[in-house]
Protein backbone atom coordinates (compact mmCIF):
# COMPACT_ATOMS: atom_id res chain seq x y z
CA UNK A 1 0.00 0.00 0.00
CA UNK A 2 1.37 3.37 -0.99
CA UNK A 3 1.62 6.06 1.65
CA UNK A 4 1.52 9.79 1.05
CA UNK A 5 3.53 12.55 2.64
CA UNK A 6 1.73 15.67 3.86
CA UNK A 7 4.00 17.73 1.58
CA UNK A 8 2.87 15.91 -1.58
CA UNK A 9 1.21 18.32 -3.97
CA UNK A 10 -2.37 17.72 -4.91
CA UNK A 11 -3.07 17.04 -8.57
CA UNK A 12 -6.18 17.73 -10.57
CA UNK A 13 -8.28 14.83 -11.81
CA UNK A 14 -11.37 15.33 -13.98
CA UNK A 15 -14.08 12.66 -13.90
CA UNK A 16 -17.29 13.24 -15.84
CA UNK A 17 -16.71 17.01 -16.00
CA UNK A 18 -16.11 17.30 -12.24
CA UNK A 19 -12.67 18.46 -11.15
CA UNK A 20 -11.13 16.84 -8.06
CA UNK A 21 -7.91 17.67 -6.22
CA UNK A 22 -6.19 14.54 -4.94
CA UNK A 23 -2.93 12.68 -4.55
CA UNK A 24 -2.29 10.17 -7.31
CA UNK A 25 -0.40 6.90 -6.88
CA UNK A 26 2.70 6.27 -8.97
CA UNK A 27 0.92 3.34 -10.60
CA UNK A 28 -1.90 5.65 -11.70
CA UNK A 29 0.48 8.33 -12.97
CA UNK A 30 2.48 5.77 -15.00
CA UNK A 31 -0.55 4.04 -16.55
CA UNK A 32 -0.90 3.72 -20.31
CA UNK A 33 -3.64 6.11 -21.40
CA UNK A 34 -6.71 4.66 -23.08
CA UNK A 35 -6.86 5.00 -26.85
CA UNK A 36 -9.87 4.39 -29.03
CA UNK A 37 -9.83 1.24 -31.17
CA UNK A 38 -8.52 1.75 -34.71
CA UNK A 39 -11.28 0.26 -36.88
CA UNK A 40 -8.95 0.10 -39.90
CA UNK A 41 -6.73 -2.54 -38.25
CA UNK A 42 -7.51 -6.17 -37.45
CA UNK A 43 -5.52 -7.82 -34.63
CA UNK A 44 -5.33 -11.40 -33.33
CA UNK A 45 -7.12 -12.19 -30.10
CA UNK A 46 -5.40 -15.56 -29.57
CA UNK A 47 -1.98 -16.93 -30.53
CA UNK A 48 -1.80 -19.51 -33.29
CA UNK A 49 -0.69 -20.37 -36.81
CA UNK A 50 -2.03 -18.79 -39.99
CA UNK A 51 -3.16 -21.81 -42.01
CA UNK A 52 -4.80 -19.98 -44.94
CA UNK A 53 -5.22 -16.46 -46.26
CA UNK A 54 -8.54 -16.12 -48.07
CA UNK A 55 -8.13 -12.63 -49.60
CA UNK A 56 -5.51 -10.70 -51.52
CA UNK A 57 -4.20 -7.18 -51.06
CA UNK A 58 -6.60 -4.75 -52.72
CA UNK A 59 -9.57 -7.12 -52.49
CA UNK A 60 -12.98 -5.74 -51.61
CA UNK A 61 -14.58 -7.65 -48.76
CA UNK A 62 -18.04 -7.67 -47.22
CA UNK A 63 -18.77 -7.65 -43.52
CA UNK A 64 -18.62 -11.26 -42.24
CA UNK A 65 -16.51 -12.57 -45.14
CA UNK A 66 -13.55 -14.84 -44.31
CA UNK A 67 -10.21 -13.03 -44.34
CA UNK A 68 -7.99 -15.82 -43.05
CA UNK A 69 -7.96 -19.01 -41.03
CA UNK A 70 -6.05 -19.08 -37.75
CA UNK A 71 -5.30 -22.50 -36.31
CA UNK A 72 -5.01 -22.59 -32.53
CA UNK A 73 -5.16 -25.63 -30.23
CA UNK A 74 -6.11 -27.93 -33.16
CA UNK A 75 -9.09 -25.72 -34.02
CA UNK A 76 -9.49 -23.71 -37.22
CA UNK A 77 -10.77 -20.23 -36.40
CA UNK A 78 -12.26 -18.30 -39.30
CA UNK A 79 -11.23 -14.67 -38.92
CA UNK A 80 -13.97 -12.64 -40.58
CA UNK A 81 -14.09 -9.06 -41.76
CA UNK A 82 -15.60 -6.79 -39.10
CA UNK A 83 -16.75 -4.36 -41.81
CA UNK A 84 -17.11 -3.91 -45.54
CA UNK A 85 -14.07 -2.37 -47.16
CA UNK A 86 -10.91 -2.81 -49.20
CA UNK A 87 -7.80 -4.63 -47.94
CA UNK A 88 -4.87 -2.19 -47.84
CA UNK A 89 -2.16 -4.45 -46.40
CA UNK A 90 -1.83 -8.05 -45.22
CA UNK A 91 0.86 -8.36 -42.55
CA UNK A 92 1.00 -12.17 -42.24
CA UNK A 93 1.71 -15.16 -44.48
CA UNK A 94 0.33 -18.70 -44.52
CA UNK A 95 2.31 -20.87 -42.09
CA UNK A 96 3.34 -17.95 -39.90
CA UNK A 97 2.97 -18.16 -36.13
CA UNK A 98 1.31 -15.14 -34.54
CA UNK A 99 1.05 -13.95 -30.96
CA UNK A 100 -1.90 -12.32 -29.24
CA UNK A 101 -2.49 -8.71 -30.46
CA UNK A 102 -0.39 -9.10 -33.62
CA UNK A 103 -1.56 -6.97 -36.55
CA UNK A 104 -3.08 -9.15 -39.28
CA UNK A 105 -4.73 -6.86 -41.82
CA UNK A 106 -5.22 -3.18 -42.42
CA UNK A 107 -8.23 -1.79 -44.29
CA UNK A 108 -8.39 1.34 -46.38
CA UNK A 109 -10.70 4.04 -45.08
Amino acid sequence: METFDENDKLKSLIIEETKYHTRLTKKFENRIPWQPKDTKKLFTVIPGNISKICVDKGAKVKKGEDILILEAMKMKNHIISPKAGKIKTIFVEAGQNVARNDLLVEFEK
